[in-house]
């Protein structure tokens, strides 16, 4: 089942938050980069995400839903709120996370619907969801693509 979250959730969404992080830097780049995305998960982060998530479920309850199983959670998905619409002139799908023993369940299938009834929800100056997604994750193209989901354009970065 595919709810809100809740203040009650938050150790849970921070360890699904903490696999989608450093499943970033495993198998799609190199040791730096995997480093780099464990590094920063400290208290501080910890504690300035949560605040922002709060931010974000405080305009709308729905910007940030979870999977439940009968065990916990497993999976969460996060859209930005309508307020960062302009961010990407669209509605903007900022993570979604399933944790590995629940992939290939239709978690993902449930929190990808979840996204779209938030994101259609949105009065946005272009009736799209954009997404980032690393080129070398194959299973999250896939699964993607098999949402619709083109290419539309390339996100680059430097280090400031």
């Amino acid at each position: 089942m595919v709810r809100p979250y809740a203040d009650a959730d938050s150790d849970a969404l921070w360890e699904l938050k903490r696999g989608f992080e450093t499943g970033l830097g495993e198998g799609t780049g190199d040791d730096a980069k995997q480093a780099a995305y464990e590094a920063k998960l400290d208290d501080d982060y910890r504690r300035e995400w949560l605040a922002w998530v709060g931010r974000c479920v405080a305009e709308n309850e729905r910007c940030v839903q979870v999977a439940e199983s009968d065990d916990g959670l497993a999976g969460y998905v996060f859209v930005l709120p309508e307020s960062m619409a302009f961010v990407w002139d669209a509605a903007v799908l900022n993570e979604i996370y399933v944790a590995p023993e629940f992939r290939g369940t239709g978690v993902a299938d449930d929190l990808m619907d979840a996204a779209l009834g938030v994101a259609r929800e949105q009065s946005l100056p272009l009736d799209r969801l954009v997404l980032d997604v690393d080129r070398q994750n194959e299973r999250a193209k896939a699964f993607y693509e098999r949402h619709g989901f083109q290419h539309w354009g390339e996100m680059v970065a430097r280090d400031l």
